[in-house]
């Protein structure tokens, strides 16, 4: 696949970092004449982040204390009473392996863990792992191929069966069928073997070295799933009715209204949790949920409330009830540029791979959309605290961040790149070529917030001749896991749609993955894949593939930055702004660590009521 440069988005002088300075502090700590907290500082007053300085001793072999969720106030389990909280994107899924919505993984977490979290400040801390592996402690292998889990020993899952290596190694078999579905599939693709060591002991071998070695995500249980793996996945009755090892136990599960729980008695952390039931509400809309939290008190929590434009959060503020929290992490709001065809079949399959889309792909078209965005309005009208123009898909940590890319607005300029692509004004003022006509379905999730940034679009495309036709899909259509539902932003039939993905871990390896050709969302497997543009590029996966497998972190830094400038400049996507994670709580809620890296409920079992 060709790539052209997209106007408004430029390569400039290539930026330099003096490896062997960042060698040399890195051998004072591991020889001790420089300490852990002095490097941090020494790379925070160059421009680096902390969780990134964490990263890179990590990466050198240096071991970090073990971290843990705020610990603070209750000193028995339960007592807490009932814990109301509000996901006005209701879930529908409660199966993490097959869900491919944050509104599913958010739910799914309240009875799920994982063997590690990340922290607010990127340290991994373990949960249902014993420890975090290290080459101090055993768990990594100098070479960078092997991985140990030690896993805590006396876990139960909510049934009272023992939680063992065996689950972990079934999860990974689960999730590695392409028959199942999962979309976790290429976070295994490395994997060479993973196998049960003893009963609480589990190892992973990838097939060469990899520095991001985290593999895992929340786990399921091996004797509950086990007759699903593959092609049944979705007919499992436990998809809807979870048994994890989590703080709390299923009570009942209303798709899309109201899910409840109540404490988990065998919890493996002492004295935890705190609140005996749980609930959370689903529907209506996220004003409405952030009003019930900061306004009336009526609910303790609400989730996903970034979509508010700021001054709206402000003024609920002003209730006095709760608070907002906010975090900037990986999360990156933009537009995404169809390069198949979603209105024509290929083989029984709309927007199919082998379909080019009929004028998304023109260089001209897709350089003037990228001067057609005009983040400083969506900034300063829309966005406010709750986002930070962003000219890169990668924007944290701060080491992968380009310098390369800039971004400009300017309608006269994409006027001049559509008059000399051939695009003529008809008489209604909308541009066609070749009898094709610059229309243009543009969807999103149904949100003020959202709705209003793409009409901020529309209005300066409007002045270059392309029409553009505004579609909205509900929450619960737009992030659905189910395959037979069309409106889904993994389907993708529109021409363009605005999306926020999220990074995840504070690691571009799996926020990149999108746009390998492994990746490309398909009928073949259920569109439970992230690259929905469908974008193909030899050069990409090359680079791609070399990052999994290049341990020196500053040369690994260097090829994720040539992937951003290369997906920008293609042209594929136009990113607009890093986008804040932001919840409402009560005044009176404890222990709730606001974490960019992860789902909401992540520190769950901490979460305790003062006053």
């Amino acid at each position: 696949m060709g790539h052209a440069q997209a106007a408004g988005a430029s390569l400039e002088g290539e930026t330099s970092v003096n490896e062997q300075d960042i060698r040399e502090l890195l051998g004072d700590v591991k020889a001790g004449r420089l300490s852990r907290r002095a490097f941090v500082r020494t790379m925070v007053g160059l421009g680096l982040t902390a969780p990134l300085a964490g990263q890179m001793l990590a990466s050198a072999g240096v071991a970090q204390a073990q971290t843990s969720p705020t610990l603070a106030k209750p000193a028995k389990r339960g007592g807490g009473g009932h814990l109301k909280a509000l996901a006005w994107d209701a879930p529908v899924l409660l199966n993490p392996q097959i869900a491919v919505g944050l509104k599913d993984w958010n739910a799914s977490a309240i009875f799920y863990e994982p063997l590690v979290y990340f922290d607010p400040s990127g340290n991994l801390v373990p949960v249902l792992a014993r420890e975090v592996p290290s080459l101090q402690n055993g768990g990594l292998s100098k070479d960078g191929t092997t991985v140990t889990w030690r896993l805590k020993r006396g876990i139960q899952w909510h049934d009272g069966k023992p939680f063992t290596a065996a689950d972990v190694v079934f999860n990974y078999e689960f999730a590695a069928d392409p028959a199942t579905g999962s979309p976790w599939i290429g976070v295994y693709k490395n994997v060479k073997q993973f196998e049960a060591v003893d009963s609480h002991t589990v190892k992973c071998v990838f097939a060469q070295p990899s520095p991001y070695w985290l593999t895992t995500g929340f786990l399921i249980p091996r004797h509950i799933f086990e007759p699903y793996k593959g092609a049944k996945s979705r007919e499992a009755p436990n998809n809807l009715k979870p048994v994890g090892t989590g703080a709390y136990k299923f009570v009942d599960f209303k798709p899309g209204d109201l899910l409840k729980a109540e404490l988990n008695p065998n919890y493996h952390v002492a004295n935890r949790p705190y609140f005996d039931t749980l609930e959370v509400k689903g529907g209506g809309d996220a004003v409405s949920a952030a009003r019930a939290v900061l306004q009336t008190g009526e609910y303790d929590y609400a989730s996903g409330i970034a979509g508010i434009d700021d001054d709206v959060l402000q003024r609920l503020e002003q209730g006095g009830k709760g608070k907002v929290a906010i975090a900037f992490g990986g999360r990156i709001t933009h537009l995404q540029l169809n390069q198949s065809d979603p209105w024509t079949e290929v083989d029984g399959e709309r927007a199919s791979v082998k379909s080019v889309h009929p004028f998304l792909t023109d260089p001209a078209v897709k350089g003037a959309l990228a001067l057609l965005v005009d983040r400083t309005a969506i900034q300063e009208q829309i966005l406010g605290r709750l986002g930070q123009v962003a000219p890169n898909f990668i924007n944290y940590p701060e080491r992968f961040r380009s310098k390369n890319i800039k971004w400009e607005f300017s309608v006269d300029k994409a006027n001049a790149l559509l008059d000399a692509g051939g695009w003529k004004r008809g008489a209604d003022g909308v541009r066609a070529k070749d009898g094709k006509r610059l229309k243009m379905v543009f969807q999103t999730v149904t949100n003020a917030q959202a709705q209003r940034v793409q009409a901020v679009i529309k209005q300066a495309a409007a002045k270059a001749g392309i029409e553009m036709e505004l579609k909205s899909v509900v929450a619960s259509s737009y992030y659905s896991s189910d395959p037979a539902n069309p409106d889904t932003y993994t389907h993708f039939y529109a021409d363009l749609q605005l999306m926020t993905y999220l990074m995840g871990p504070p690691d571009p390896e799996r926020l990149m993955r999108v746009f390998t050709s492994a990746d490309v969302a398909t009928k073949e497997n259920n569109w439970q894949r992230f690259n929905v543009w469908r974008y193909r590029s030899d050069e990409y996966d090359r680079l791609y593939k070399q990052a999994e497998t290049e341990v020196d972190p500053v040369k690994r830094a260097a090829l994720f930055i040539r992937m951003n400038d290369l997906v920008v400049q293609s042209g594929i996507l136009v990113p607009i702004a890093l986008s804040a994670k932001a919840s409402a709580m009560s005044k009176a809620l404890r222990g709730v660590d606001h974490n960019p890296y992860e789902v909401d409920f992540w520190s769950l079992p901490y979460w305790y009521r003062e006053g």
